[in-house]
């Protein structure tokens, strides 16, 4: 571990690197996106929606609820999309950006359906001259296919109110993760009324063919994605626990072996789901980045113990069956444009950055490590840093400590005085000479991304992964 005193900037470069290209496969999910939303629209003229619109009557307000109706039934099975593990998605948005369009997707659909349910009901009523109440009333019992929409409306409410920030961070993961399942069934319980009453659903052969498709398509991806594909390949692959060993105070390393693990495709950097066939709750998957190189021939994860999923790491026994949905993530080496890394991590973020350090190319002093924990006991992956230093010339530099006084800075308490972007100049040097990555809580890296901007690192040059659901 170094101090900052002695750091000395390397000059040495290492050999070229690739860089992917994420674009193609962004665009061709951006594409498919917009495409659909428009035909989405299409339909709704069509089916005349403008000249209802114009009427300025109930018909207006009845034709605004079909529209708002078909955006929230689009945007609602695209949210279910998102989260199927569908190739295009994954490689054209990256992991963080699937979660962040998963999350804002899914809070415009509800709002869309609760616009679409006022619009309709007061559309209806002005239309027959009958009390809002009794429209809605009427709805619900007299129309095919109503109840089984109400009641998935009310499980879209559950799912919708317990993600919101303030009550997620109220619920244990497992907690959050089962009722967040049930969104799955409110958005199967609200399709059969699409299919009966919904005039812009079956209005012509094309919408007929589009809507059938699009849940068709849904229904597969899931299937295939997130049950059959992680079913499939563990089983090819036997994976089973080899080793569980302490990782720091807190902390529990799994060790996972099997065959070819490396025809699973997985780099420094990624993550996967995975479920411990080890007793009651191995349903319930969880996030967590590979720690070792995989190129080693096993699949190594580092956590520190702070609830449910991770406590059961530590009671695992060698010899436990192990199922994964992945890889996943885009936060790898192919990433890089240059040949130094400074990388930053905080807690369990450490692990995939150290994965990373394993697997890429780098001389003496060329590659940084900066880690933040509690304590120095509290740190992971230590032996393996360690090792980094002594072997390929790694740079290590820890911030421990409390946060700061002003609780929105990375910078923790025992460096104070300093300003973020001059800390990172002091650590580093010219940080504009770099491939930074970062993985750590969410405001934590926002912090740091800010002051890497004001010390003129482009943002094609900060990597980062959430560590974080």
């Amino acid at each position: 571990m170094a101090t900052l005193s002695t750091l000395a900037p390397a000059t040495r470069r290492s050999a070229p690197l690739r860089r992917p290209q994420p674009e193609l496969w962004r665009l061709a999910a951006v594409t498919l996106i917009w495409a659909t939303s428009l035909f989405v629209l299409a339909l709704w003229v069509a089916g005349a929606g403008v000249q209802s619109l114009l009427a300025l009557d109930g018909d207006s307000l009845t034709t605004l609820g079909r529209l708002t109706g078909l955006v929230s039934a689009n945007l609602l099975l695209y949210q279910v999309l998102l989260m199927a593990r569908i190739p295009v998605f994954e490689r054209g948005f990256g992991r963080d950006g699937i979660t962040r369009l998963h999350r804002v997707v899914g809070f415009w659909s509800f709002w869309l359906l609760i616009a679409h349910l006022v619009l309709i009901t007061a559309g209806y009523a002005i239309t027959s001259h009958t009390d809002v109440i009794v429209q809605a009333w009427d709805f619900v019992w007299d129309y095919p296919g109503m109840l089984l929409a109400t009641a998935g409306t009310g499980l879209l409410i559950l799912v919708v109110v317990t993600s919101i920030r303030r009550a997620r961070r109220r619920l244990r993961y497992e907690s959050w993760h089962l009722l967040h399942l049930y969104g799955y069934l409110g958005v199967g319980l609200a399709i059969p009324h699409m299919l009966w009453t919904g005039a812009d659903f079956t209005a012509s052969p094309g919408a007929t063919v589009y809507w059938w498709a699009l849940w068709g398509v849904t229904a597969a991806g899931i299937l295939w994605f997130r049950l059959a594909v992680p079913l499939i390949r563990s089983a090819r692959h036997g994976l089973r626990v080899v080793a569980v060993t302490a990782d720091g105070q807190d902390g529990v390393s799994v060790r996972v072996a099997g065959r070819a693990v490396h025809r699973l495709g997985a780099r420094a950097g990624q993550f996967f789901i995975w479920r411990f066939l080890d007793g009651p709750g191995w349903t319930r998957g969880h996030p967590f980045s590979l720690a070792a190189d995989p190129a080693g021939g096993e699949l190594v994860i580092s956590a520190r113990r702070v609830g449910d999923g991770t406590d059961r790491l530590a009671e695992l026994r060698p010899g436990t069956r192990v199922m994964v949905e992945g890889p996943y993530g885009h936060m790898t080496g192919e990433r890089r444009s240059g040949s130094r890394l400074l990388m930053i991590g905080a807690g369990a973020g450490v692990a995939p950055l150290v994965a990373l350090l394993e697997s890429e190319a780098y001389a003496p002093g060329e590659a940084i490590l900066l880690t933040r924990d509690h304590s120095a006991a509290h740190g992971l992956r230590r032996a393996e840093i360690d090792r980094l230093a002594v072997e390929r010339g790694l740079v290590h530099y820890t911030l421990h400590g409390r946060r700061g006084h002003s609780g929105t800075s990375w910078v923790p308490a025992t460096h104070a005085q300093w300003d973020g972007a001059q800390l990172l100049q002091r650590i580093a040097g010219d940080l504009t000479r770099y491939d930074v990555y970062l993985c750590g809580p969410i405001p934590w890296m926002d912090s740091i991304r800010a002051d890497l901007r004001r010390a003129g690192v482009e943002r094609s040059r900060i990597h980062s992964e959430a560590f974080a659901v």
